[in-house]
């Protein structure tokens, strides 16, 4: 199936960085989250990708221009004008389209506008800055089984702060948060039927707002409950944090 990763925002939580580059390509171990993601989808067989887009978009681009280079080992040789010579190649099996879906351009509007790259078939969808240990095959089986023009993957965030325990006005004890003081979120990692473009009016359209709003109302949304690990890296602690992760070689979502 192909994977549309959403890779278009301005990152404006985590401008230590995004003003030099677009978020998704903010690096985790020396390599950007984004290809940290699309890893994650080539472990389970899908390698056909569409990245939409936008703010600072040629830095995207020009990664992916110049993979085969990054990824081997090269001899140039000026003294035969400048002959080049590759060693060995460590590139992915990967077909990348990478499309500007406009800077100013909503989460909606980003998917609409690479339709004609999906040509009606049922597609995967996540964001550029969330890696997570999900089961993607296990993910696309529920979403068979459950008949919904849209199965998104619900994950439980750890809290950032702690939890007072009060009774009436008397605080007892401090903890940290856990998971049971939170609710299911979106996390992403999206099965999505092609009728569901249909609900997207156009560049102004929130993906999360009108359409996954009235496909809940209509009992065509699902949710494929994730307990397991997903972080996304909204600000540089997140991002901390992930590196942390990899650096210590106890990265959940290590391929």
């Amino acid at each position: 199936m192909k994977v549309i990763i959403l890779a278009g925002g301005f990152g404006t939580r985590i401008s230590e960085e995004s003003q030099f580059k677009p978020k998704p390509m903010i690096e985790i171990g020396g390599k950007p989250i984004l290809w940290h993601i699309m890893k994650w989808y080539s472990k389970f067989g899908h390698n056909e990708f569409i990245i939409c887009c936008g703010y600072k978009q040629q830095v995207i681009k020009n990664y992916f221009a110049n993979y085969y280079i990054y990824n081997s080992d090269m001899t140039f040789d000026f003294s035969t004008h400048g002959k080049v010579t590759v060693h060995s190649d460590h590139t992915e099996d990967w077909k990348v389209t990478v499309v500007d879906t406009g800077l100013n351009t909503m989460t909606g509007g980003r998917i609409k506008r690479v339709k004609d790259y999906i040509v009606g078939e049922p597609f995967l969808m996540t964001y550029g800055d969330g890696v997570s240990d999900v089961d993607i095959n296990a993910c696309i089986q529920f979403h068979k089984e459950s008949k919904a023009l849209v199965t998104l993957t619900g994950v439980l965030p750890e809290g950032r702060f702690g939890v007072m325990d009060i009774e009436g006005s008397v605080i007892r004890s401090f903890r940290e948060k856990s998971k049971d003081d939170m609710g299911w979120i979106n996390g992403g990692f999206m099965v999505v039927e092609p009728e569901a473009l249909d609900y997207i009016e156009g560049d102004a359209t929130t993906w999360e707002r009108e359409p996954l709003e009235k496909l809940a109302a209509r009992g065509r949304l699902s949710c494929y409950k994730h307990d397991g690990f997903w972080q996304c890296m909204d600000t540089l602690r997140d991002k901390e944090k992930l590196e942390n992760l990899w650096t210590a070689g106890k990265a959940p979502w290590k391929f």
